[in-house]
């Protein structure tokens, strides 16, 4: 009986140290945008699914955005699409949409709705188009000061989280894939996750914005130094920015996004790491970068 007791001890005060965090973040939203390794490998799937129902029944309202760049990629290789990426984004032709959407909301939505409905009736998918979650207009990005045609990649005009909202007070999990309908032509548009996800998190007033990546978090002085920045004001990332390599900036520019519009705190965190989303918030040590409001710079209103 004594062993049985001593074994759950260390158990019982993992539990009993997440209180704080568990009391602070009861009742609040956090958007988290899934991708990179945490997409493609099993065990990071399956934990990160863990994680999100764990966020559920610990009182939180977890929303998760995904996009999904290599299940895209093989799918336009298996159609014979040749894919090309202009200013860091993907070109993205009528044909390549129509893979797109069907990646998006039949393979990678499904999918991961799939993985948190083994833990119960809680993961509904719905891409932007639904409830006109999302309404974009065509994004036409600069090359030398030269505007650049890439297709069908939407930026984000307006969010409607009637839907989503809705979901939440029925106590499920929304799923959301990032394509958006545009307001200007009637056509569907590719839009990247991170923004997607910052957009949803600001106009959800959620506490925080999640960013999974494939990297431990916003490196100090990379490729010098593997240090990571644990915490940054918007200000000091905005400074930053012009620095970052391609893949960080619209990450980056999504925290940053988010905390100028009333999310709490913005974290970019390794997916690579099991649990990665619990031992960032429910723990001291944090595993990633947190990006916070330049007003809490002092330390009031962190989480």
């Amino acid at each position: 009986m004594s062993t049985r007791k001593h074994t759950a001890l260390p158990k019982a005060r993992i539990l009993v140290e997440a209180l704080p965090w568990l009391t602070r973040h009861h009742g609040k939203t956090v958007v988290i945008k899934f991708g990179g390794n945490a997409m493609v490998n099993e065990e990071l799937k399956a934990a990160f699914a863990q994680d999100v129902v764990f966020l559920h029944h610990a009182g939180l309202k977890p929303v998760v955005v995904h996009g999904g760049g290599p299940q895209i990629s093989a799918a336009l290789d298996r159609h014979g699409i040749v894919t090309e990426f202009k200013a860091g984004l993907r070109v993205t032709t009528e044909d390549a949409m129509d893979v797109v959407r069907m990646v998006l909301a039949g393979q990678v939505q499904r999918e991961l709705v799939g993985l948190l409905n083994q833990h119960g009736p809680l993961a509904v998918g719905l891409t932007g188009e639904d409830a006109h979650t999302m309404t974009a207009t065509r994004h036409t990005p600069e090359i030398d000061g030269e505007p650049v045609d890439i297709g069908r990649v939407g930026e984000i005009t307006a969010i409607d989280t009637g839907a989503i909202e809705a979901l939440l007070a029925d106590g499920r999990i929304p799923v959301v894939s990032s394509i958006a309908r545009s307001q200007d032509d009637g056509h569907v548009y590719n839009v990247n996750a991170d923004t997607a996800a910052a957009a949803l998190a600001a106009a959800l007033g959620a506490e925080t914005l999640m960013v999974l990546t494939d990297v431990e978090g916003l490196y100090e002085d990379w490729p010098n130094s593997d240090e990571v920045i644990s915490r940054l004001t918007a200000s000091q990332l905005e400074k930053l920015l012009p620095e970052l390599s391609s893949g960080m900036v619209p990450k980056m520019e999504g925290c940053l996004h988010a905390v100028r519009n009333g999310v709490n705190t913005a974290r970019v965190i390794d997916g690579r790491v099991q649990h990665s989303i619990l031992l960032e918030i429910f723990t001291d040590e944090g595993i990633g970068t947190m990006v916070v409001p330049d007003e809490t710079a002092d330390g009031q209103g962190e989480s």
